[in-house]
Formats: structure tokens, C-alpha cells, sequence
């Protein structure tokens, strides 16, 4: 499961100065970088103005650390002091590596290689930063292929800590270990990958991204909702939409189209309507304008537009709900009754005996003392919590709520035989409402006489803590059934966001074909799991990657989402990497059985 280590080799190069040809945002932020390292910087622009513009940019980034107190004016004086800049490539003669940094347009970067060849000496390395086109290709230009490799930083250079150290198949071994031990000398975290379009990072995260803007294009949900979703489900740092406005959608139009004409994945062709934004000048941040709209051209300030919602749009109770009903009495019932009652609501909920009714009382009696030991809790609010739980043993007891929350067994059948009963049991227009991840709502709104009053409530694992709830509407929920929904999660502390009745909802749409393709990336062994959790936890700022992530859901879990996934959209990239499936087969499934893509025994 991990990719075949190297033989070891050690760095032999005295590397000292280092150029930079290309002073843009990242090319100037790869010279802070060395600069700050000691190295001795040579930054080429082709003309004045870009040397001036890279000037700005290394002057506006330490003048930044300085104001933050991450620098003193004296060490910033002393870092611009380490770079030299010029509009002529010759002065590159004494570098000892070279980084390109200029438009991802491979006739450019080869003529940059080309013309390499006569300046430097013949055992200066020479790396290029591009993160979508071929390094293999950029270095035929060169005479020497083999010193040619690809150093692809993340921005903005001086925060970021990940690089992605891309070898060609005529990469020379000594040539990598010289610049791993460079890039150590930086402080970075260098992964070791293939040269393919995208690399690491960039081929995970770009399909995710370009699946959310299919999301959005579709109109199954709205820009804030898809964002919420992932930023509250899954504690991404942002949403994919917004991260697209950051990124710029050119960018993004280009490594998308890039990544598919190599590889033909059609999950990399970018979505239709990313082009017609690019043609329209929506460019994200930098035009003012993408996905959302902000302040000015550069800002990250976001402001209204006709797409906003309408503070007189928030959502209302239509229906007047008083007690709330939950059904189950695992982790998940046990968290949501927890959070109504916190909230101020009395619950009823029913288990299959008395000894589960029991306790599901005391796992929340558990949490309420460890909220009350962090001080998240008064010691006099605990009583008043119990006091709204009515445990029961008779789904009868239901009758009277107003709102039930089913949090049973993730079993169609089992699931529609409870549907059947709380038809018959529950008052007219109570809410009956599933927790249910994967299956289909509208087959359990069927089997009642009251489909309007079906809704999906998708909430989070753990219940009490996770934000996220995903207010799933059939073809035939009624619109104030969802509303009310909508507003109840608001008084009872979380985020809602809306979508349709089909497999994954949001979140789990979005989530999981990721990572079923770092499955397949480890599979065809790109890069070891290991790799390729580093570069999406530092490349993305993402709080956990994939493979931690999988072994803490649980193999066989990702399996099922996986499958429903597949067989509701038809994608051929949706289908289950087979190393996954044999994981499960093998009854490696993380973190509970101590084995999955990593070995817990000894943890």
C-alpha cells in the first residue's frame, strides 16, 4: 500500500545562490523564501516594470511579517539585501539552482530552458514550478533532461510549507536528493512524486473542486450552501467555490483542461459553465468577480449580490413544534436527543428496550459532566436537560410529538418498517424526518400517507459538536416542512443547508469520490499514503488526509458510500478503487479493527 522506497542517496551539491526567473506572486514569494534561508537570490523579469512589480511584492510581503512582529525591520533590510534583481538571464551564470516561475505556457517555460542551457554551468540544477504542465516535457528543451525537475511550491510561498518534488523518468537521482536536502534547509515539506499532470495535490483537489462547481451548475444547491457543507462538514477551511475565487478560475479552467487531455478522466473536464465565467472575465478575486462578488478587484471582501439571500428570506417555523421525537439509540440518536434538549425541547425517544432506553440517559448524563468539567456547561443546566428526556420502550409514546428524528440502523427495509409505523402512530402533520447518509428518502415517504411531511435531516457525527445539518427535500416534500426544518436547526445551534434527495447528498457527494481517487493514486503507486496525506494537510489546509480520514470512518463505510455513489450517477470514476474493496474483503477497516491503510496494533 505504499509506493517502493529508493535507494538511498545523499546530497553532494554546495548550493548557495539560487535563481528565480519570474517575479509574480509566487515567483517572488519562492525569492523571499530562499532569502529568508540565507541564500543569495538572483530574481529575472523580463522588463522594468516586472522587476518593479516583484520589487512591490517582496517589499509588501516582509513589511507585512514586520507589522505582525514576525520580523524586525532590520532583518527584513537584511533579507532584501540578499536579492538581486535583473532583466537579464545571463546574470544566472553563477547560480547553482535555478527555479522558473512564469506562466504555466509550456512554449514559454521551454524557451526559458532552451536558452538555459547557455548561460549556467553544467551541474546547475534547474527546476521548474509549474503545477500542471509536463516537467518531462519541459526538460526535452534542455540538453541535460536529466538535471530538470520539477519544485512545485504552494501559495503563498512563504506560509506554505508543502512542496511537491516531481521527477521525470530521467530525473537523476542525484539530482533529487540535492534538492530534497535544499528544500530541508527551508524548513519545507517535500513529497516525492510522478510527473503527471496535476501531481498530488492539485489531481485530488481539482476534481473535488470541479465536482462542486457541477454541484452548483446543476442547481442541486446554492453557492452558500455548498460551501457551509464543507466547511462546517467536513472542517475545511473553506469552501470549494470560494476557494476557486481565490485560486482564479482561469487557473483553475487551465490545470482542469490540462489534467484531462493527459489523463481523459472525465471528472477533470472542466465544467462547462467555468469556461463561460472565464470568457465573461469572472475571474474570481483578482477581477472582482467569480462565484461570489467582492469589494474590489484583489479583495477577499465578499458583498451582496442578486444571488445573496435575503435577510427577509430567513427561514420561519410553519409549524409549531414543542416536543420532538427521536428514534434509536446509538451514538447518533444518542446526540441528537442531547442537542433538542440542550436547545430548551422536550424529547421523547424510543429504543428497542429498556436497557438501550437507559442508555441512551446515561451517555448523556456522560457528556453533560465532561461539559460541565470544561466549563462549556453550568452544573444546575444538567438537571434541567434530564428533566426534558421521556425514555420509552413503545414507538406508541410518539404519538403526540411533532417532530421525529429517526437514527436507526442504515437499512432500507428496516428503516421503511419504522416510516410504516410512525405513519400510523404519529398525529396529523407531525414532521417525520431520517437521518439517513445514503438512502433514498423518497422510498420511505412512499410507504406513509403523508409524503409531504418527509424530510432528510442529515446531521453529523458526533451530533453535539459537529454544525452541519443537511435538510434533504424529496419531489414531494412540502416546502414548509423544509422550512421548518431549516429554522429548527437554527434554534437549536446548527447550520442548515439544502439540497435534493439523491445519493451523498452534499457532502458525501463531494467528499468521497476524493477520496476513492487517493485510493486509486495510492493503488497505481504515485505516491505512499503517507505522501499524500502530507500534501493534502499542508497543500490544502485540510485537518485530516485522506487515508487518516478513511481509517477513522471505517473502510467498509466509504465502501457503501461509494457504491451508492456509483450506482445512482453511472460515473465510471465513481466506481470503487478496487484496493478498497479488497481492504474491506481482507476486514482492514481503520482505526476499529487496527488495521486499514495504516497498522494500529502498536498504537
Amino acid at each position: 500500500m505504499t509506493s517502493t522506497p529508493e535507494p538511498e542517496v545523499t546530497a553532494s551539491r554546495e548550493v548557495s545562490t539560487i535563481g528565480v526567473i519570474g517575479l509574480g506572486t509566487m515567483g517572488a514569494g519562492i525569492a523571499e523564501v530562499f532569502a529568508r534561508s540565507g541564500f543569495d537570490v538572483i530574481g529575472v523579469e523580463v522588463d522594468d516594470a516586472g522587476v518593479e512589480r516583484g520589487r512591490g511584492h517582496l517589499e509588501h510581503s516582509t513589511g507585512r511579517a514586520v507589522a505582525r512582529g514576525k520580523m524586525s525591520e532590520e532583518e527584513q533590510a537584511e533579507l532584501l539585501g540578499r536579492i538581486t534583481f535583473t532583466t537579464t538571464m545571463e546574470d544566472l551564470k553563477v547560480a547553482d539552482l535555478v527555479v522558473e516561475a512564469v506562466v504555466e505556457s509550456l512554449e514559454v517555460k521551454k524557451e526559458i530552458f532552451r536558452r538555459l542551457d547557455d548561460i549556467v554551468r553544467d551541474d546547475t540544477l534547474l527546476a521548474t514550478n509549474t503545477s500542471s504542465l509536463s516537467v518531462t516535457e519541459i526538460s526535452t528543451a534542455n540538453a541535460k533532461p536529466g538535471r530538470v525537475i520539477g519544485v512545485h511550491f504552494f501559495n503563498p510561498a512563504p506560509v506554505q510549507n508543502l512542496v511537491e518534488v516531481v521527477r521525470t523518468v530521467v530525473t537523476e537521482p542525484q539530482v533529487l536528493a540535492d534538492v530534497q536536502a535544499v528544500l530541508a534547509r527551508l524548513g519545507k515539506a517535500p513529497v516525492v512524486c510522478g510527473d503527471k499532470a496535476g501531481f498530488i495535490a492539485n489531481t485530488l483537489l481539482f476534481g473535488y473542486l470541479n465536482h462542486a462547481v457541477s454541484m452548483y451548475e446543476g442547481h442541486y444547491a446554492t453557492r452558500e450552501d455548498i460551501d457551509a457543507a464543507m466547511r462546517f462538514g467536513c472542517g475545511y477551511p473553506m469552501g470549494p467555490l470560494a476557494l476557486l475565487d481565490l485560486i482564479g478560475l482561469d487557473t483553475a479552467y487551465e490545470i482542469l483542461d490540462t489534467m484531462y487531455k493527459q489523463g481523459r478522466d472525465r471528472l477533470h473536464a472542466p465544467a462547462p459553465i467555468l469556461k463561460q465565467m472565464v470568457t465573461a472575465g469572472l475571474l474570481g478575486r483578482k477581477s472582482g468577480r467569480g462565484f461570489y462578488t467582492y469589494a474590489e478587484p484583489d479583495s477577499s471582501q465578499v458583498v451582496d449580490d442578486h444571488l445573496t439571500p435575503s435577510a427577509d428570506d430567513a427561514p420561519q417555523l410553519r409549524r409549531d413544534i414543542s416536543v420532538v421525537g427521536v428514534v434509536g439509540t446509538g451514538t447518533m440518536a444518542s446526540g441528537i436527543v442531547e442537542v433538542f434538549a440542550k436547545a430548551g425541547y422536550d424529547v421523547v425517544y424510543a429504543g428497542r428496550s429498556q436497557a438501550k432506553v437507559d442508555g441512551v440517559r446515561a451517555t448523556i448524563e456522560r457528556s453533560l459532566d465532561k461539559a460541565i468539567q470544561r466549563g462549556k456547561l453550568e452544573e444546575s443546566a444538567k438537571a434541567e436537560v434530564l428533566g426534558r428526556l421521556r425514555g420509552t420502550s413503545s414507538l406508541d409514546d410518539l404519538a403526540e410529538v411533532d417532530l421525529v428524528v429517526e437514527a436507526i440502523a442504515e437499512d432500507l427495509q428496516v428503516k421503511t418498517t419504522l416510516f410504516e409505523n410512525l405513519d400510523e402512530i404519529c398525529k396529523p402533520g407531525t414532521i417525520l424526518a431520517t437521518t439517513t447518509s445514503s438512502l433514498p428518502i423518497i422510498a420511505l415517504a412512499k410507504v406513509t400517507s403523508r409524503p409531504q411531511d418527509v424530510v432528510g435531516m442529515h446531521f453529523f457525527n458526533p451530533a453535539p459538536i459537529m454544525k452541519l445539518v443537511e435538510v434533504v427535500s424529496t419531489v414531494s416534500t412540502a416546502d414548509d416542512v423544509a422550512e421548518t426544518v431549516r429554522a429548527l436547526c437554527g434554534q437549536v445551534g446548527k447550520v442548515a443547508v439544502s439540497c435534493g434527495d439523491r445519493a451523498g447528498f452534499i457532502v458525501n457527494a463531494l467528499l468521497f469520490p476524493y477520496l476513492n481517487d487517493a485510493v486509486r493514486m495510492l493503488e497505481a503507486h504515485y505516491a505512499s499514503a503517507d505522501e499524500i496525506d502530507t500534501a493534502m494537510k499542508l497543500g490544502c489546509a485540510l485537518p485530516m488526509g485522506p487515508f487518516e480520514l478513511l481509517d477513522v470512518v471505517g473502510n467498509d463505510v466509504s465502501l457503501a458510500i461509494q457504491r451508492e455513489l456509483y450506482l445512482e450517477f453511472r460515473e465510471p470514476g465513481f466506481a470503487p478503487a478496487p484496493l478498497l474493496e479488497h481492504l474491506v474483503t481482507a476486514g482492514y477497516l481503520g482505526r476499529k479493527t487496527k488495521r486499514g491503510f495504516r497498522d494500529y496494533t502498536t498504537a
